[in-house]
């Protein structure tokens, strides 16, 4: 389905067809770009295409199984305080939705509350904002514990917001007790004390969680097992890329926010080494505050990262876009997104590349400066999975010592501590004794020089 420019008439001809229930209008308020000007509307420094973003809003509702009746853009010079849209827009779409017979308005945009109520009030039909369609989800998509906590905190904080003064049935007042007990506790005062007791409640298992976290990394960095984070734009193949570096099976579809919770699992270097990859949910434009800091429980693999793969759908007509969106989020977690010692670029999905794209493709990547160096693969063909895990290898080594060392080969005990707390890059045998090469994390250092009579290797 094609999106239509709703700017007094259809790009397009249409028909109302047969009516159908769970039908959904998707609606993308875009503010007008003027020649030389800049998108007012997108937080992120490169201008969106209007129309990819209409088609992500209706990939959002068809995530959670809507059916799309019909996607238009409706563009608009100013942010109405009543409406959001004019009101002759108002009336235009009101009408479409009548003559479609659609149930649900989808606004690909951040509504007020009152906003919300009086659309509702005027389109005749339940009416969805961004953060809310996002919301519902990630309702659907958590399976863990900590996943649904921390989506129900995020649908608290999003319904606590909604809650108005002039909706009829939260006017209502409960007497007090007995005689002196005034005039009682209005509905919408008790609905938002409610809300507020369960948004604590959630609170205090939320933080459960983190130090459960806590103790599991503090687990594993007593092993000499550094921690690789996925990040990128939901849809970008994180999880196609996780299931081929790890041989996983995480479930991975063609569809925004397939995978929500978090997930880690054993990554083999190519020299034997392991390190721990972990994928996190996905980003997306204008991602809901609330849901940054819902999610950062979850999002705290990204934040003890030693490296962090960016992911992105090199393939995409929005790429650019969709890495600033990315950029802003790690920022809004605190971490440099230009950090060339920490963060690897991967430009995924090369395969949808003919064999002269692909060249131009890797031209453009070789002009890239040497401290920002993107490696291009294709998570689905294996294309580039082998240098990716040795670039991953090398920015992990240049935190770790490497050691000479020489060891009785009777010392078992001593061997196997080797094996287990240093990745041993190479090891022969000479006289009775083992030469050895080890790799290990600076908090291992000075035992081994202390124990083995290991010496730094010269560069």
């Amino acid at each position: 389905m094609e999106p239509r420019n709703f700017d007094g008439e259809a790009d397009r001809p249409r028909s109302a067809g047969a009516k159908q229930t769970g039908r959904v209008l998707v609606i993308g308020p875009y503010f007008r770009v003027r020649a030389g000007g800049a998108d007012m509307q997108s937080e992120s420094h490169v201008q969106r295409d209007a129309e990819a973003r209409l088609d992500e809003a209706a990939g959002l509702a068809r995530a959670i199984d809507l059916v799309i009746a019909d996607a238009i853009i409706a563009p608009i010079s100013q942010i109405r305080p009543a409406t959001y849209i004019g009101k002759g827009k108002v009336e235009e779409i009101a009408a479409l939705a009548k003559s479609l017979d659609v149930e649900l308005v989808v606004m690909d945009c951040a509504l007020a509350p009152i906003q919300q109520r009086n659309l509702e009030k005027e389109l005749h039909a339940k009416v969805l904002d961004r953060t809310g369609l996002i919301l519902e989800i990630f309702g659907r998509r958590a399976k863990t514990r900590e996943g649904s906590l921390q989506v129900e905190l995020a649908h608290l904080n999003y319904q606590r917001s909604r809650l108005v003064r002039s909706w009829t049935h939260l006017e209502r007042q409960r007497g007090g007790f007995g005689f002196m007990g005034g005039p009682g506790e209005t509905q919408i005062e008790a609905d938002r004390r409610l809300i507020q007791e369960r948004i604590s409640k959630l609170e205090g298992e939320l933080k459960k969680v983190q130090a459960t976290r806590r103790l599991h990394r503090a687990g594993r960095q007593r092993v000499p097992y550094r921690v690789v984070a996925l990040v990128g734009y939901t849809n970008a193949g994180k999880s196609t890329l996780f299931n081929r570096l790890t041989r996983a099976d995480v479930q991975a579809a063609d569809m925004l926010f397939a995978t929500l919770d978090p997930t880690l699992r054993a990554l083999t270097l190519p020299h034997g080494g392991k390190a721990m990859l972990s994928d996190t949910v996905g980003f997306i434009s204008n991602l809901p505050t609330q849901l940054v800091a819902a999610f950062r429980a979850t999002l705290e693999e990204v934040l003890e990262a030693d490296v962090i793969l960016h992911v992105r759908d090199i393939s995409h007509e929005d790429a650019e876009a969709q890495q600033s969106d990315v950029d802003a989020v790690l920022r809004q977690l605190g971490i440099n997104p230009d950090d060339s010692g920490r963060i690897i670029e991967v430009w995924n999905k090369i395969d949808r590349y003919d064999a002269e794209q692909r060249e131009e493709l890797l031209n453009i990547a070789a002009r890239r400066p040497e401290d920002h160096p993107a490696m291009l693969v294709s998570a689905v063909s294996g294309e580039g999975i082998d240098a990716l895990l040795a670039a991953i290898e090398e920015r992990l080594a240049a935190k770790r010592t490497t050691l000479d060392l020489s060891i009785d080969a009777a010392d078992g005990a001593g061997i196997s501590w080797l094996h287990r707390n240093a990745e041993v890059l190479a090891k022969e045998l000479h006289d009775g004794r083992f030469d050895m090469t080890v790799r290990v994390d600076e908090t291992k250092r000075d035992i081994v020089v202390n124990r083995f009579d290991a010496v730094p290797r010269v560069a």
